[in-house]
């Protein structure tokens, strides 16, 4: 399909009349700022890597995850 183009303030219009703009996106490019993933790395504690990896089975979800959930979790809990 041969993009369209179209001003910002027709595409707002299209929008606010609920008309559909997606032909007027390129999704390909899109992103979602803040979400974009960074590596880091970190050192633990043999008893604390064992007892992630206890509750990562008993989840069923792997050790990343069960770290990425307790400090989101403590994030969300000091309001950031």
């Amino acid at each position: 399909m041969k993009k369209q183009y179209i001003t910002s303030s027709e595409f707002e219009e299209k929008f606010e009349e609920g008309e559909d703009i997606t032909t007027f996106l390129d999704v390909e490019k899109a992103s979602r700022p803040g979400l974009e993933q960074r590596r880091i790395s970190v050192d633990f504690p043999a008893w604390m890597v064992t007892e992630l990896d206890r509750v990562s089975k008993r989840l069923g979800v792997t050790r990343q995850s069960v770290i990425k959930i307790f400090i989101s979790d403590k994030l969300k809990e000091e309001g950031i």
